[in-house]
């Protein structure tokens, strides 16, 4: 049975797209057939955080009626397929928000995992996204002002009765940050993952590679994939510490 997933934000910036980008590549390294899709509409960027920057067909292409969907499924080299939205100026001009479900919709046994970006806030844009969906997580900063606008979008989802599978704190381990308790507390949801403040994230969306591909053992990577675990129902492997993996990597070394 195909899972569609919605990763959505009360405000911009938070990292919703960078976790639906290394989701798909840690899902996919489980196993799972995966297709990530840009459902933010307005101000799509996936397919820079992925390397499809100009693709020939988008997604705006196929809600336009312009071009079928299967054209604008594109396979990634790391193992999962993207749909991608468009970054000329023209596509994004009079989108048709509520076309997006119907995307999902048809996607409906093709995959394991539809992860789907969605746009922040409360507009029409988010609106048609968690509708596109059946579950969702939400991914806020661990500071007042990100999670008070997360509980907005919240009280959306909860108003479209899609099931919440909790909330990504993202960028955590900053002077000031709440912490999951407050976190949980103010939102009446639980956090699922912590990822970590980590310099390697902003260098893997400059090469345009995912941090779990371009450093599978940064703290952020680890922690995206200990999520991804979770998601398959899986538990996620204990993590040893640095100095016993450095001494098993040593012995391995020397033949020991």
């Amino acid at each position: 049975m195909t899972r569609v997933i919605l990763c959505c934000s009360g405000k911009g910036g938070v990292g919703k797209t960078t976790l639906s980008a290394n989701l798909a590549v840690a899902l996919a390294e489980l196993g799972q057939d995966v297709i990530v899709v840009d459902g933010n509409l307005g101000t799509p960027d996936l397919g820079m955080h992925l390397g499809l920057t100009f693709a020939p067909n988008t997604i705006h292409d196929v809600i336009k009626r312009r071009k079928r969907l299967q054209s604008a499924i594109y396979p990634h080299p790391l193992g999962f397929r993207v749909i991608p939205g468009s970054l000329k100026f023209r596509d994004v001009l009079d989108v048709d928000f509520d076309a997006l479900p119907e995307v999902t919709l048809n996607l409906l046994g093709r995959a394991d995992f539809i992860i789907v970006d969605c746009s922040a806030g409360l507009g029409p844009n988010t609106l048609a996204g968690i509708r596109a969906a059946d579950e969702v997580l939400l991914v806020t900063n661990p500071n007042l002002p990100a999670v008070t606008e997360a509980l907005k979008t919240l009280k959306l989802i909860n108003a479209e009765g899609k099931k919440v599978l909790g909330v990504v704190l993202n960028r955590v381990g900053k002077e000031g940050d709440l912490k999951k308790e407050q976190v949980e507390e103010l939102l009446e949801a639980p956090v699922v993952a912590e990822i970590p403040e980590d310099v390697n994230v902003p260098r893997s969306i400059a090469v345009r590679k995912p941090v779990v591909a371009y450093r599978p053992r940064a703290r952020a990577a680890l922690e995206i994939r200990d999520l991804a675990y979770e998601l398959c129902g899986e538990k996620p492997p204990e993590r040893k510490g640095f100095w016993v993996s450095l001494v098993e990597r040593l012995l391995r070394l020397f033949g020991r």
